[in-house]
Formats: C-alpha cells, sequence, structure tokens
C-alpha cells in the first residue's frame, strides 16, 4: 500500500516527521526573522493586522513561501539521492505541495477572521448610530472580503484539480504492484475487486484524513494563539465561574468529551464495514461467473448469498443509528457553545458584536481541530475496512499468514455446504 508510492516507508515518514518538526522549530526560533536580510521582514508584533488579500503577498507571507520551498526541494533532493523511487516526484514533492495548499487554506481562515472584527463593529457602530458611515464604506468591507474568497477559491479549485492527479498516481503505482504478484494474489476472495476498487478508495480516504490531520494541526498553530489573545475578554464561564484562560480549557474540553463519545458509539462499525465489503463481494462474484456459465448464479445460491448481505446491511443501519444520534446531536451542540460560553460577558457588556463574531470563529476553528477524530470517524471506519483488505495482499506477497479476519472467514467457507 505504501512500498508502492513512498520510498522506505517506515523510514521516510519518520523522517518526514522529524524534518517537518525541524523546519517548525527553526522557523520559531529565529528562521522567521532571517527574511529581513532579503527585505522580507516579519510583522511588527504590537502592529495593526493587514485586512484583506493583500496579506497573502506581504513579505512576511513571501518569506514563508520561499522557506517552505526550500525546505521540501532539500528533502526531495536527500531522498531522491539516497533511496530514488520511481514515484518520488509525485510522493514528495506532490505531498509537499498538498501541505503547502492545505496551509494556505488555514491562513484564509485567519484572514477571515481578522475580517470579521471590523467589519461587525462597523455595523454594530450603525445599527446603534455612534458611528457616521456612507454606504460605500459598507461595501468597501464586502469587497474586502470577496477579494479573499476570489482567492480562496481559486486555490482550492486548482488543489483539487492537482489532488485528484495525485490520488490516481497512488493508485496507479499500488495497481502496478500488485499485479505484479498477481498469479499469487488471484486466489485471493475477492481479488479483482480489492485491485481495481479498493486501491482507489484506500489512496483517496488517505489523502482525505492527511490533509485533514495536517489541516488540523496547522489550524491549532494558527489560531491558538488567537484564541489565547481573545480570552482576556472571557473572565467568566457560565457554571464554572472564573478559570484561567477560559476558552482554551473549554476548547479542549468540549473536544475530549466529544471524541470520546463518538468513539465509543462508533467502535462496532469497523468490523461491519469489512464483512459488508466480503459479503458484497462474494454475491458479486457469483453473479460475474453467472454471465458465461449456466450452471452457475442459481436461485438458491444467490438467494443464499444476498441474504448475507441483507444480514450484515441491516446490523450495519442498526448500529449506525445510536451512532448517528451521537455524532449529529454533539455536532448541533458544537455550533451554540462557543456563544454559550460567552453569554456572561455579553451580559457585562465586556464584548463588542465583531469581538463576539470573532471569538466565536476562532473557537470554533480550533475545537474543530480538537474533534478530528469526531469529524473523520466515518472515514475512519471505511478506511480500516479497505486497509483489511488490502493487507491480505500484503500479507501473501510477504509470505506471511493471512490476517485473523481473512482466516476466519476462510474457515466459515469451508465449514458451510456449498447452496447449489
Amino acid at each position: 500500500m505504501f512500498v508502492s508510492f513512498f520510498p522506505q516507508p517506515k523510514l521516510f515518514f519518520t523522517s518526514a516527521a522529524i524534518w517537518s518538526a525541524v523546519m517548525v522549530a527553526v522557523w520559531f526560533l529565529g528562521g522567521e526573522q532571517i527574511g529581513g536580510l532579503i527585505g522580507l521582514s516579519p510583522a511588527a508584533a504590537d502592529g495593526p493586522p493587514i485586512i484583506g488579500v493583500s496579506v497573502f503577498w506581504s513579505p512576511p507571507f513571501l518569506w514563508f513561501y520561499i522557506y517552505f520551498a526550500t525546505g521540501a526541494l532539500l528533502f526531495y533532493a536527500f531522498w531522491h539521492w539516497y533511496s530514488p523511487h520511481p514515484w518520488d516526484g509525485w510522493s514528495i514533492l506532490g505531498s509537499s505541495l498538498i501541505l503547502f495548499t492545505t496551509y494556505f487554506q488555514v491562513q484564509v481562515s485567519v484572514a477571515i477572521n481578522a475580517w470579521y472584527g471590523p467589519f461587525w463593529d462597523l455595523i454594530q457602530g450603525i445599527v446603534s448610530k455612534s458611528v457616521k458611515a456612507t454606504e460605500w464604506d459598507v461595501y468597501a468591507q464586502i469587497l474586502t472580503f470577496l477579494g479573499i474568497a476570489l482567492v480562496a477559491v481559486t486555490v482550492y479549485v486548482l488543489t483539487n484539480f492537482f489532488v485528484s492527479h495525485w490520488v490516481f498516481r497512488w493508485r496507479t503505482a499500488m495497481n502496478d504492484h500488485y499485479m505484479a504478484y498477481w498469479p499469487r494474489l488471484r486466489h485471493i476472495e475477492g481479488a479483482s475487486q480489492r485491485v481495481q476498487e479498493d486501491t482507489m478508495r484506500f489512496s483517496k480516504i488517505m489523502e482525505d484524513l492527511g490533509t485533514s490531520f495536517i489541516d488540523s494541526i496547522m489550524t491549532l498553530i494558527a489560531f491558538m494563539p488567537i484564541l489565547l489573545a481573545y480570552s482576556k475578554h472571557i473572565t467568566v464561564l457560565p457554571v464554572v465561574g472564573q478559570v484561567p484562560q477560559p476558552l482554551v480549557i473549554s476548547a479542549i474540553f468540549w473536544a475530549i468529551f466529544g471524541t470520546v463519545c463518538i468513539a465509543g458509539a462508533g467502535i462496532k462499525l469497523p468490523g461491519l464495514q469489512f464483512r459488508n465489503q466480503r459479503v458484497e463481494a462474494a454475491y458479486r462474484k457469483e453473479l460475474v461467473y453467472g454471465e458465461d456459465d449456466s450452471s452457475r448464479a442459481q436461485p438458491l445460491t444467490v438467494s443464499e448469498l444476498f441474504s448475507k448481505v441483507r444480514k450484515n446491511y441491516f446490523r450495519l443501519y442498526f448500529h449506525y443509528v445510536y451512532f448517528n444520534v451521537v455524532r449529529y446531536l454533539y455536532l448541533q451542540l458544537n455550533t451554540i457553545f462557543a456563544l454559550f460560553l460567552m453569554v456572561p460577558s455579553m451580559i457585562a457588556g465586556a464584548l463588542t458584536l465583531g469581538l463576539i463574531n470573532q471569538i466565536n470563529s476562532a473557537f470554533s476553528q480550533v475545537t474543530s481541530s480538537f474533534q478530528y477524530l469526531v469529524t473523520s470517524w466515518s472515514t475512519i471506519v471505511e478506511l480500516l475496512s479497505v486497509h483489511k483488505r488490502l493487507r491480505a495482499f500484503e500479507a501473501t506477497i510477504n509470505g506471511e499468514p493471512l490476517p485473523d479476519i481473512d482466516q476466519r472467514y476462510l474457515e466459515r467457507e469451508a465449514e458451510e455446504p456449498d447452496p447449489a
């Protein structure tokens, strides 16, 4: 699954994590200041934030682009020299580009959060008649947002186009790798489906989960300082009273609570999804045989196979009922949790409309990052199911015993009488 696309996967991913940590550490320990040597100085700590699309080509951003590209090219050059791989251009440079666009989209959220403050303060001033403003003043603020949105949409569309190609390259690498061992793999149950469908699903899901995880980390790095700064405006929490850094503590508690609830409710789903793939594959396989052989796909056989499909789906539907109740109830409560925390401070008059919107936005970004498992659990369940199916290929190629779940399936098949 990984060796087909990445050079020496275990060592590669370990080195990627270490190199990323080094690059981040160097940046925060002085690398950000180095840009000043070439006229790309960081923003002043006490200076006003840049509001609008121009923030993306401001000197601090331009220096980060150069810094990131240099780090990615050095990492690629090392691996291309140390362990050349036919797909290292796509796996290393392609992954780096996806990481960069993920970072960029996080910065779009930061830029929009910065825009919320002056815009909603202006609206509050106009409504309360404490500020005199023209229609153009409001239109100008809206145009500022549209400028940010236009850049965000353009980058998002181009990123999706590139990711589609990147995922298909990974599928191609897995397909070529498994087909090279096809004489040994063709006897595994549902082998054709595993090569044709599961390779694509695996690469796509891994890309989705990987970028979501990186996005969560980058969002925390970007928004946690913002949330810490906003905590000075929130002095009291409902029920609890005064606590240090109330917004940060609340975000961590709320995310842990949701993660535990979702993980507990969905613990049975991976195994059911895997069994679902098995019974579907067995049913489809018999129908395919029946297209060329009139003795196959007889009514009794098809009925028996489909009854297994129906039984597993009904079990899956049952377990998804309470899982979705827990998941969607939590996500609905999540939309108002930040407002609930701000009620005492709003009543005390400590917050403006702009601050309320900025705090609500920043809190949502941080809690969403902490809630990675909550929002990704269904996708993780699907990944575990696909991984279990492809793991049988890996075991066969490496001369290892089949995974337990495959062995149990073969034992049950051997014990059951032929329904035909």
